[in-house]
C-alpha cells in the first residue's frame, strides 16, 4: 500500500477504500459471510482477478476474514471482522449520498 504523504486521515482511509470495488464489497459483507462466487454475482462488473486482489487487500488490512472449510470442493467464505464492521457508518453515508445523487 502507498505511503500517506499528507498525514491526513482521509488520505489514509482512501488508500485502503479508494478503489472502485472495495467499499462496495464491504457493503455486501455487512449482511454476513459470502462465498467468492456470491460476491462475483453481486458485483457482475468485477473481474475474478480484481475481486481476488481487493479481498486480499481488505484481508491484509484486517477488515475481512477468509475462512476455508475442509470440504471437497473447498468452501471459502469471506466476512467482515470487528474492525471491518467499523465501516458500517461510512457505507451508510456513501449509500445515502448515492441515493441523493440518483434523485437529483
Amino acid at each position: 500500500m502507498k505511503k500517506n504523504v499528507s498525514g491526513c486521515s482521509v488520505e489514509e482511509a482512501m488508500h485502503l477504500l479508494g478503489g472502485r470495488w472495495r467499499l462496495l464489497l464491504a457493503s455486501y459483507l455487512i449482511d454476513g459471510p459470502r462465498r467468492f462466487n456470491e460476491l462475483r454475482r453481486d458485483v457482475p462488473g468485477i473481474s475474478q482477478r480484481m475481486l481476488t486482489l481487493d479481498l486480499r487487500a481488505l484481508e491484509e488490512a484486517g477488515l475481512v476474514k477468509r475462512t476455508v472449510y475442509p470440504t471437497v470442493p473447498p468452501k471459502v467464505e469471506y466476512e467482515l471482522t470487528a474492525d471491518g464492521m467499523r465501516m458500517k457508518p461510512v457505507i451508510a453515508a456513501v449509500k445515502e449520498f448515492g441515493l441523493w445523487l440518483k434523485a437529483r
